[in-house]
């Protein structure tokens, strides 16, 4: 029953995990552009990935649906309307800073516009699904952003992590800059679990501090917490580690394996929330 009621919602669980992608990819290619040596290919590559996923976002959009289904959140159809064309928008301009990159040029003004279009789509999201008042919508909008940094910031990382297999000589800062982020954003991810998980946020909360622990959700809640948390911040200290020693590969390795658990955690977060009104 409460699998059936998350399955019933992967509409929107779909759109959470690829706005994500996009808007937290592109970031990672912005960062590392500004304070890093990147290289050109690595950074016109992973901009275009975002786009891509930012495409996939802008078309899953138009089939979600006006209610969630089974869940105690309430969906504001007002705002779904400017989500889709500022999605599309940050795909416009993703692709305008990929051809800029590709041709020698820094793609910073674009890629700022990318990110603030992108951002704003999400900022649509938690303003359309936030249920129970502005604080409410103002967390799940918090919620939205660090999924978005942990899943598309993760993607990036392994991508840059993947370019050193090819081209050894590249210095270690920027691997280092994007592992040291990644365990920046999981270890926010996880103060803000014990956060909610503590005071009970969320339109589904109840049952006092920490009842979501030892509710009917709380196989979930703790998949979400070891998988999605706990194992990629022990994973993405020893990223950190290993690319400060310059082993690339064991680094590359470790990021690949912190794709999957980041990302099961980003599904299990959006599930929770859509399907049993949880932020987690």
């Amino acid at each position: 029953m409460l699998a059936s009621q998350i399955a019933a919602n992967l509409a929107l669980i779909n759109w959470t995990v690829l706005a994500g992608l996009a808007v937290g990819s592109f970031g990672f290619v912005l960062l590392t552009r500004l304070r890093t040596s990147a290289t050109r290919g690595y950074l016109a590559f992973t901009a275009f990935c975002a786009a891509g996923f930012g495409l996939l976002a802008w078309l899953s959009d138009d089939g979600l649906a006006p209610a969630v289904t089974g869940s105690p959140v309430v969906a504001n159809t007002v705002f779904d309307g400017p989500r889709r064309p500022l999605m599309g928008l940050f795909v416009v301009f993703a692709l305008i800073a990929v051809v800029a990159i590709a041709r020698g040029q820094r793609g910073v003004r674009p890629g700022w516009a990318a990110l603030a279009f992108g951002v704003a789509s999400l900022v649509c999201g938690a303003l359309a699904w936030g249920t129970g008042g502005a604080l409410a919508t103002l967390m799940l909008g918090v919620q939205l952003l660090v999924l978005a940094a942990a899943t598309g910031g993760v993607f990036a990382a392994m991508i840059l992590g993947h370019w050193y297999l090819v081209t050894p000589r590249l210095p270690e800062a920027p691997l280092v800059l994007a592992s040291r982020v990644l365990l920046g954003v999981v270890a926010i991810q996880t103060a803000l679990f014990a956060l909610w998980v503590g005071v009970g946020i969320g339109p589904g909360a109840a049952g006092g501090p920490f009842a979501a622990l030892v509710g009917p959700w709380a196989l979930f809640v703790w998949l979400r917490l070891m998988v999605g948390l706990v194992f990629p911040l022990v994973v993405s200290w020893a990223a950190v580690q290993t690319a400060r020693s310059r082993s690339m590969e064991s680094a590359t390795g470790l990021l690949y394996i912190n794709v999957g658990t980041i990302a099961a955690g980003t599904i299990l977060a959006a599930g929770l929330y859509f399907g049993a009104g949880l932020l987690v």
